[in-house]
Formats: structure tokens, sequence, C-alpha cells
């Protein structure tokens, strides 16, 4: 093994003094706001519904605290992004999706789905 000279052991860093800068996990956490609520919901699928908008009751608007943007992923496989629209008739634990766009990307009826705001 080869000994270090004098001026080489002065540049060495103390690994205590490099790890100080990062911040623990649950203070990155917070600054970000916390846990990301999200819940699990059946899709129905509806034709009046437009394309680029997700039905929503307004229990769960309020619950998952939604200011506009809403995703839905099915068995985490599959995202889509829409815009909530909040909707009296819509049963709380369900959220309603146009029909043709569902179908077309291989999302049945009935589908158990989990949504988040954005």
């Amino acid at each position: 093994m080869s000994r270090l000279s004098e001026g080489e052991q002065g540049k060495k860093k103390d690994v205590k003094q490099l790890v100080a800068v990062i911040p623990p996990a649950s203070q990155l956490m917070m600054k970000g706001g916390g846990k990301v609520k999200e819940k699990r919901v059946r899709l129905r699928l509806r034709k009046e519904v437009p394309e680029n908008e997700l039905h929503i009751s307004p229990a769960l608007l309020k619950y998952l605290e939604i200011k506009g943007g809403i995703e839905v992923s099915v068995a985490g496989k599959k995202r889509f992004r829409f815009k909530a629209v909040e909707s009296e008739q819509v049963p709380e634990n369900e959220v309603w999706a146009n029909e043709a766009l569902m179908k077309e990307n291989g999302i049945a009826d009935n589908s158990l789905v989990t949504v988040r705001g954005l």
C-alpha cells in the first residue's frame, strides 16, 4: 500500500461534512407540500362528457384539493390528464370520462383507477 504524503492528507474531506449538505428526506417532503392526496375510484364511461374533461363529485374534489387539473392512473401503466369539472350528479366513489376516448385507449367501463390532483 502506498502512503499519502502530508500534502495529500490535508486535501481529504471529512465524510460527515459532505453528508451535512444533503437535507434529510423528511425536510424535502415538507418543501413539496407533504404527501400527494390520491384516491381509488371507479371510472364510468359517458358519451355526454367532453374528451378533455373528467366529471367528479364536489366531495371528492374537496378531498383531493383539486384546483383545475386531475390525473387518472389506470393500473399504474396508463396515465391521463384532464380538466376537472364539478358535477352534483356524479357519486362520490366514481368519476366520469368520455366513452370514445377511453375505449380508444383500451379502458373498460367500471375500471378501478387512481385519481390525484395536479
